[in-house]
């Protein structure tokens, strides 16, 4: 009697690597494309968070509380009165607001740049002192 040996064939095993391959070379790109994607949501996530604490500061202001802090300026440097002052801890690493002067009573646009260049628009409203 003869011993059959069990196995694949080297044809077997090309088609294997080469539909792998194809799959791969689908599935790449879309894991690529995420982390621009994510970049851009985590920008547009600093936005949002200091539109809302915009929006918080000024209601507080409204209601004539103690807390409000005067903002003239969008500009995260502007020490006190920017709005890097809104946030806690203040902007994250990596992140910058343009400047741009803001009125009492006024909402402005400010842009929010992110670490790897992609920006967000927060909607800051000023706060006189």
């Amino acid at each position: 009697m003869r011993s059959t040996q069990k196995g694949f064939t080297l044809i077997e095993l090309v088609v294997v690597i080469v539909i792998l391959g194809i799959l791969a070379a689908t599935a790449v790109p879309k894991f690529i494309d995420l982390s621009g994607e994510a970049s851009q949501a985590a920008v547009e996530g600093v936005a949002g968070a200091l539109s809302g604490a915009a929006a918080v500061n000024y209601a507080a202001k409204k209601a004539k509380n103690g807390s409000a802090i005067a903002i003239s300026d969008c500009a995260s440097t502007g020490g006190t009165n920017g709005t890097g002052a809104l946030l806690q801890g203040g902007l994250p690493a990596g992140y910058t607001v343009a400047s741009a002067a803001i009125a009492a009573d006024v909402s402005v646009e400010c842009t929010v740049t992110g670490e790897n260049g992609k920006t967000a628009k927060a909607y800051v409203i000023g706060v006189g002192s």
